[in-house]
């Protein structure tokens, strides 16, 4: 098993990034959010590119997109026909910036609770240290606010059982705050992961860590959402429990329970 490495970046290595970097973000229902996000994603140093890919939202959250790029090339949206899961949000995402030719791709949610100040160190470590940086919420200095104490224990124990069932070293291998290198993408079997929610990032870990890719954590700071609704719902927990057991267990008939599960995971 590869060792993580843990790094508190002091100092930028922006030169070693800047123009190369496309922040994805997938939105749904986040009007109230997304102007000052891209704001402060685009002001930050290095010329950070943001990807917009919306799911139809019903608020009009891709009209405000429509509108943030009409006025800044550095922002794109990619339009979606409806709410198809955050994980093929990503596929779309890394597709679009792969063949555009960005070095660093980025992921993050819109609604702050991944703050835009700490995605810098983010693509620091994945610059300097790592092939997949990660924003965790579980190494010193890491924290969560505003979180209940049940939500507090299902991140804890989805995150422990990651590590005991599928052996990575990625203490925080749920959280969505990352920033792959280029040829992290181009070499996970995306045709392989057909998780479609908040367990893709159980799944793409595991398939970095099987590569020999190495994963960093940089420590954040989590803040709950305090505009709009959490995307998060018991259906999405139950598919990140069978996540580790199918990535977990090889002798089941995996094909057959595919069937099933795409049933389960179909937007409604």
């Amino acid at each position: 098993m590869l060792d993580n490495c843990f790094l508190m970046v002091e100092t930028t290595a922006v030169t070693l990034w800047s123009g190369k970097v496309l922040t994805i973000v997938p939105t749904y229902n986040e009007r109230e959010n997304l102007p000052r996000l891209a704001a402060e994603i685009r002001a930050l140093p290095g010329n950070i590119h943001l990807l917009i890919v919306d799911d139809n939202s019903p608020d009009g959250t891709g009209a405000i997109a429509d509108a943030l790029a009409a006025s800044d090339p550095g922002i794109r949206v990619l339009h979606r026909p409806g709410k198809l899961g955050l994980g093929t949000a990503y596929k779309a995402g890394f597709d679009d910036g792969l063949a555009r030719g960005y070095q660093f791709l980025c992921t993050m949610d819109a609604d702050f609770s991944h703050s835009p100040q700490s995605l810098p160190a983010v693509i620091d470590l994945a610059a300097t240290r790592c092939d997949l940086a990660v924003g965790s919420r579980y190494v010193p200095g890491g924290r969560v606010v505003g979180w209940t104490l049940p939500r507090r224990t299902i991140s804890f124990v989805a995150n422990r059982l990651a590590r005991i069932f599928l052996g990575v070293s990625t203490r925080d291998c749920t959280a969505g705050f990352r920033c792959y290198r280029r040829a992290v993408l181009e070499t996970i079997p995306f045709d392989t992961i057909f998780s479609t929610g908040y367990s893709f990032l159980i799944e793409t870990a595991f398939y970095c860590e099987r590569a020999g890719f190495r994963i960093g954590e940089t420590p954040i700071t989590f803040v709950n959402r305090t505009e709009g609704s959490s995307k998060i719902s018991e259906v999405e927990i139950f598919k990140a429990m069978y996540t580790l057991l199918r990535l977990r267990t090889s002798a089941l008939p995996w094909e057959r329970i595919a069937g099933l599960y795409r049933r389960i995971a179909r937007p409604r």
